[in-house]
């Protein structure tokens, strides 16, 4: 029964995330721009920590970070990361949210050679749009 649930959890995760696409311009934000507008990461994430954060994004959809944030208003060159508008960034968020919550519910055990936890690579694994898995 567990498997089945985490199962449907899997594949509910899988039909949230169908609409994102993937975008160019690969650039992180400078470590001396203090991050603004973080409404579910640490307001206090070291620069280290947010880089690593953002290319674990990176390698878990094979996207760049365009995908999520929006260009530079004006034609300006790189990244506005603050702006939302993008809506990718906010199904990001739902899911870092909603990863966190599963992982606290079903996963705050060890348990030796199972999964610890659920990440964005467990249903993406590398690929924008997670493949489906269909219940039989």
């Amino acid at each position: 029964m567990l498997k089945l649930n985490k199962v449907i959890i899997i594949g509910t995760i899988a039909s949230l995330v169908v609409a994102i696409s993937a975008f160019t311009q690969p650039e992180i934000p400078p470590a001396k721009e203090k991050p603004t507008n973080l409404k579910v990461l640490p307001k206090n994430i070291s620069d280290e920590e947010l880089t690593k954060v953002m290319r674990g994004f990176n390698a878990a959809l094979g996207v760049k970070c365009g995908h999520c944030h929006a260009a530079k208003p004006n034609g300006e060159k790189g990244m506005d990361f603050a702006s939302d508008t993008n809506p990718n960034k906010d199904v990001a968020r739902a899911m870092l949210k909603m990863t966190n919550k599963i992982n606290k519910k079903y996963f705050n055990e060890k348990h030796e050679g199972i999964i610890q936890n659920i990440t964005c690579e467990t249903c993406h694994n590398g690929k924008a749009i997670p493949k489906t898995v269909a219940l039989k």
